[in-house]
């Protein structure tokens, strides 16, 4: 198709992710994002090997590299702090590391840049309050008012989707998992050159993101879904790790700051039909949110942008196009939606216990296959 005009709504990473792509493709993109400080929380983010080999499509790999950390290698470590397993990862790219961490600032600044010099247009502090669509188009009213005309509305919008109840009114709402993600950043050891994943009922990881810093993460049981205030969060984050290995209640210790800690419930989300109706198609979380345990969120929507940008390139026609991106991707994200869940519900005791070793290893030999 040529022409075409897209809305996408969400502007984080799988809505710049795919308003790049599009834009290179000679579509017409324009963004709305309703946060208008279009804020990103200070902790970091894992962008694994087919991410990075994701990126080198859209002229974006340099960037990416200088905007973290690479690394080649995911360590297993038990409860105890005995490392279990080093888990190589594989170099999609020559030359390149197989694995970024990078912090969610420099990230988004990295793909907004990227998405504005491409041509796209970006709205912050705007929200849809009506789509009306037929054979020829989407008429999507706005809260500032406005009226916008496209041929296609793109659904980035994250767990909580707006977009979702328009394609899938029948969708069952996110589950939570009765687990929760703590996130911190610290200043990186000297030798940090893996992700350190510690495995035992409070999940943990250590992640590189830059010569400096680094950032620790706690899974911990959470019943009842509870929320916490700002004030106090450090000594509840600190309080869930005196069980941990001794080397992470030693890094407790530098966990102080109330407004640094990141504190998310985990929720899923597996839309099983269709993912699209009419004109409307959704991306990322909107369609396929999955707990952090395989470390590939955001990666799965970087993929989403860059194959429905393709199949809209490749079809002539909006529904068989739409239909071809769900063939490509729902199988390889069912996976990492149901394999991360499968960990998830392991460490809480509601499952078998996941082999976290076994299970990364199988994970980077699913996404190093094509997307």
């Amino acid at each position: 198709m040529k022409n075409l005009s897209v809305l996408i709504v969400g502007a984080g990473i799988g809505g710049l992710t795919a308003a790049i792509a599009l834009r290179e493709r000679g579509f017409t993109v324009e963004l709305i994002e309703k946060d208008p400080q279009w804020s990103v929380y200070g902790v970091g983010i894992i962008q694994q090997g087919n991410v990075l080999r994701a990126v080198q499509q859209l002229g974006l790999l340099d960037r990416y590299i200088d905007a973290g950390a690479g690394f080649d290698a995911v360590e297993v470590y038990l409860p105890n702090g005995i490392r279990a397993a080093r888990v190589p990862s594989p170099r999609l790219l020559p030359d390149r590391p197989a694995n970024l961490g990078v912090s969610r600032r420099a990230l988004q600044q990295v793909l907004a840049d990227a998405a504005l010099a491409a041509g796209a247009r970006i709205r912050l502090g705007v929200t849809v309050t009506d789509v009306t669509q037929n054979d020829h188009g989407v008429e999507v009213q706005l809260s500032d008012g406005q009226t916008v005309h496209c041929d296609l509305l793109i659904g980035a919008d994250g767990v909580h989707s707006q977009m979702r109840s328009l394609v899938a009114p029948d969708a069952p709402p996110p589950a939570y998992t009765g687990q929760a993600v703590w996130r911190y950043n610290l200043p990186k050891p000297a030798g940090l050159d893996a992700l350190h994943v510690y495995n035992g009922p409070t999940g943990a990881g250590l992640v590189p993101i830059s010569n400096e810093l680094m950032y620790l993460y706690l899974t911990t049981p959470e019943p009842g879904n509870p929320r916490y205030a700002t004030a106090g969060l450090a000594a509840q984050m600190q309080s869930r790790m005196k069980t941990c290995a001794p080397a992470l209640q030693e890094l407790a210790q530098q966990i102080a700051d109330d407004a640094a800690v990141v504190y998310r419930p985990l929720e899923w989300v597996l839309l099983e039909g269709a993912w699209h109706r009419g004109r409307i198609v959704l991306l990322g979380d909107a369609v396929h949110t999955t707990t952090p345990h395989l470390g590939q969120g955001a990666g799965l929507a970087i993929e989403d942008s860059l194959v429905l940008a393709d199949t809209l390139a490749q079809h002539n026609d909006l529904p068989t196009a739409l239909s071809a991106y769900r063939e490509r991707r729902f199988e390889r994200c069912a996976w990492v939606v149901r394999q991360s869940l499968a960990i998830c519900m392991g460490q809480l005791g509601k499952g078998p216990p996941v082999d976290n070793a076994k299970a990364t290893a199988e994970m980077f030999a699913l996404t190093a296959q094509p997307i």
